[in-house]
């Protein structure tokens, strides 16, 4: 797999992947555009919840790890986060986020994230619980309602349509809680499309600089 190293208008970088043709953020800033669609526009939502569950479909950088470590103040999170094939410790070093985000937290917690072992549970802290599998979406199985929150960040539908399929969110769908949501930066019509099939209440929101729009999905209480 070959990667590049990209800087971004908010002075953070992300990584463009030669083989497919594809970046990981957003040119416009990749802090900016994660903070924008999975922190404000999702986990803000579940600010007044003591225990907040997480599950993020394509970890990459580990960027959405390290902000929702530093957004979600006292609450217990437990994170999920699927990434069959993570970026070398070589391409991590470069990684300019901690840096950026002023707090003496963020260095030492995105090393741990990174370092940490595969498949199990660790401690970012004593709040924060990090549980990384190194599978493919369609490979990994959880019990029904196990989630509050879905960040869907996988590669575009362009790359990966396999992930942006009915099929999939039907999976998703009975991963989350009544009450859950999902939110991604797409804002494709098949994909709003195919998370109704699935079961989704979806919305199309304000995106972040450069994106018109973003989705964001509810399964719904009943």
């Amino acid at each position: 797999m070959s990667i590049k190293i990209i800087k971004t208008e908010d002075g953070s970088v992300t990584l463009f992947n030669d083989d497919l043709n594809e970046v990981y953020h957003s040119k416009y800033g990749a802090i900016n555009e994660s903070r924008h669609v999975f922190i404000q526009s999702g986990l803000k939502l579940f600010k007044e919840k003591e225990h907040v569950s997480v599950l993020e479909i394509g970890m990459g950088t580990g960027l959405n790890i390290l902000l929702t470590f530093m957004h979600s103040n006292s609450q217990n999170v437990n994170y999920t986060a699927i990434e069959p094939f993570p970026p070398n410790a070589s391409v991590i070093n470069q990684l300019n986020y901690p840096e950026l985000l002023d707090s003496i937290k963020a260095t030492p917690v995105f090393k741990n994230i990174h370092q940490s072992a595969w498949n199990q549970w660790v401690s970012l802290d004593q709040n924060f619980a990090l549980q990384k599998i190194d599978k493919t979406l369609q490979l990994v199985e959880f019990d029904e309602c196990s989630f509050h929150l879905v960040y869907f960040d996988a590669f575009s539908p362009d790359v990966q349509p396999e992930l942006w399929s009915e099929e999939q969110f039907i999976k998703i769908f009975k991963w989350l809680k009544p009450g859950g949501v999902l939110v991604t930066y797409s804002s494709r019509g098949a994909v709003k499309r195919a998370l109704q099939a699935a079961g989704f209440s979806v919305e199309k929101i304000p995106g972040p600089k450069g994106k018109r729009e973003i989705i964001r999905a509810f399964k719904l209480k009943t």
